[in-house]
């Protein structure tokens, strides 16, 4: 199970969170005098960058805040959370970590490989075709 760090509630489960889309976006002063390309392009043009992302979170399901988080789009993992409004906090760069990211929220760990079956195979149920 994924966690997700709310600043103001703590860790809790991924199912009680929304994506909110990409973090820091202003929001043009006067949307009335844009022309239908700057509009269009306010509304659905976002970043799509390979590394760190700042993302909005919002704990739906709880406080229902909303926040932000970084995270690394190559690993899927979150390496920090910090509240609407405060500056986004600066993170070690992967070759200042030896390739380890540094992780706020911990992944699922990984299972144990499991061996593979020996002996015979099991018979089939008798409405199965024989291979």
């Amino acid at each position: 199970m994924l966690l997700i760090v709310c600043p103001y509630c703590g860790k809790r489960p991924e199912i009680e969170f929304t994506y909110g889309g990409q973090a820091h976006l202003a929001r043009p002063k006067q949307p009335s005098l844009l022309d239908d390309q700057a509009w269009a392009e306010f509304l659905y043009m976002r970043a799509n960058t390979k590394g760190v992302y700042a993302e909005r979170w919002r704990h739906a399901r709880g406080c229902g805040r909303f926040f932000n988080a970084l995270r690394d789009t190559t690993t899927d993992h979150f390496l920090a959370f910090y509240k609407t409004g405060e500056a986004q906090p600066t993170v070690p760069t992967q070759s200042a970590t030896a390739g380890q990211p540094a992780r706020s929220a911990p992944s699922e760990p990984a299972l144990p490989a499991q061996p593979a079956p020996s002996g015979p195979p099991a018979p089939s149920a008798p409405n199965e075709p024989t291979p």
